[in-house]
């Protein structure tokens, strides 16, 4: 399993994924990588992961180092942060069968090469933890949902938009579990509908990626690229509630002049209150974080404000998470010759009731009974 490679070096995986370029080894230091990280980097055909932190914590069964290890890509897990210390971006390293990190035939750092095997013995023990984490998730969530009700009471004052959402669909895009693959299963839902197109951080990405601008761009703007941001009719950004919006001066150094919304809650609830209040006729959300296990692996420990924004808006709410695992066909022989004959019967119909196709017909017709009778 040795391997030798550069590397691409950075704490956290969702900038990382920005820049790594095929047959490189990313190094990170990320406790619990989660699926959409970990597809981020699958997508972009690297060789290894070296992880400062625990790949699987057992706190919870996340799925991150089991979508690395079925494609391919070999994880050099709890290496310790001193890694970020000894290597710089675009160092070459050599990985060792045991683990061991070597630059330059120095011995860097040590790890554990997280293989099938360990990878389903870990989660295991994390799915024996989740009962207790699940207990923990409700608890916060209720006692939270009873201190932020006001958020949807209209206790915060709601932007208007300058997006016409009156009476429209709107659709919301969130960076999450098979968001890309829902995204293509609904394409033909986008052409005949046009609804408002919403995208929540990195999900503005996968909106252009499929050939669409965003209409409106919600989120905290530490995952969504400077192309989306000037596509994008309005962009508003998600502030803390006393006011701090990290995300604005980002904004504002690429020429744009955002709206700034402090609230409580995750941009994508704040994307899908936005479009109720603004008057739109039906939400579909993608991609959006709905259960323990999306919340955990955002580092979140319940969900007050989802709760109470589903609550609200959940008769105009369709979630089409996951509607791209529902059908997946697949073309058949049987069917291919049924195109061709029902393709081929009209055209034999004309040319049976054709004239000149009679008659040509009834020439063989008679050659064939002068052959028999021969």
């Amino acid at each position: 399993m040795k391997m030798k490679a550069p590397i691409r070096i950075d704490r956290k995986t969702k900038n990382l994924a920005k820049r790594i370029s095929p047959g490189e080894i990313a190094v990170i230091n990320h406790r619990d990588i989660d699926e959409v990280a970990a597809n981020s980097l699958v997508e972009k055909k690297i060789k290894a992961v070296i992880n400062a932190d625990l790949s699987i914590s057992g706190k919870y069964p996340n799925k991150g180092p089991e979508i690395l290890s079925e494609k391919g890509i070999t994880i050099v897990d709890n290496v310790g942060v001193h890694i970020f210390e000894a290597l710089k971006e675009e160092d070459t390293i050599e990985i060792d069968d045991d683990g061991s990190v070597y630059k330059e035939g120095e011995l860097i750092c040590q790890g554990e090469i997280l293989d099938e095997a360990r990878i389903k013995e870990l989660l295991e023990i994390a799915y024996g933890n989740l009962s207790q984490e699940l207990e923990n998730f409700i608890d916060n969530t209720i006692e939270y949902a009873k201190k932020e009700k006001g958020f949807i009471l209209g206790d915060i004052g709601m932007p208007r938009t300058s997006v016409d959402m009156e009476g429209r669909h709107a659709l919301v895009v969130v960076r999450g579990q098979n968001y890309k693959d829902d995204l293509s299963a609904i394409l033909s839902y986008i052409e005949e509908v046009k609804p408002v197109l919403i995208g929540v951080d990195g999900g503005a990405d996968a909106l252009l990626e499929f050939g669409y601008k965003p209409d409106i761009i919600v989120g905290d703007m530490d995952s969504v690229s400077d192309k989306s941001l000037q596509s994008s009719k309005e962009i508003i950004v998600h502030a803390y509630p006393d006011g701090r919006a990290p995300g604005l001066k980002r904004v504002e150094d690429i020429g744009l002049k955002p709206i700034v919304f402090p609230a409580i809650g995750t941009s994508e609830d704040i994307a899908m209150l936005l479009a109720y209040e603004n008057g739109a006729e039906l939400i579909v959300a993608l991609g959006t974080h709905s259960n323990i296990i999306d919340f955990l692996e955002k580092g979140r420990k319940g969900m007050s404000s989802t709760f109470l924004v589903r609550m609200k808006i959940g008769s105009k709410l369709i979630d089409a998470k996951g509607v791209s695992l529902l059908y997946r066909s697949q073309l058949k022989i049987k069917y291919i010759w049924g195109l061709i004959i029902a393709a081929l019967f009209p055209v034999f119909i004309v040319a049976y009731l054709s004239p000149p196709i009679q008659q040509v017909l009834r020439i063989m017709e008679l050659k064939m009974k002068y052959l028999i009778d021969l």
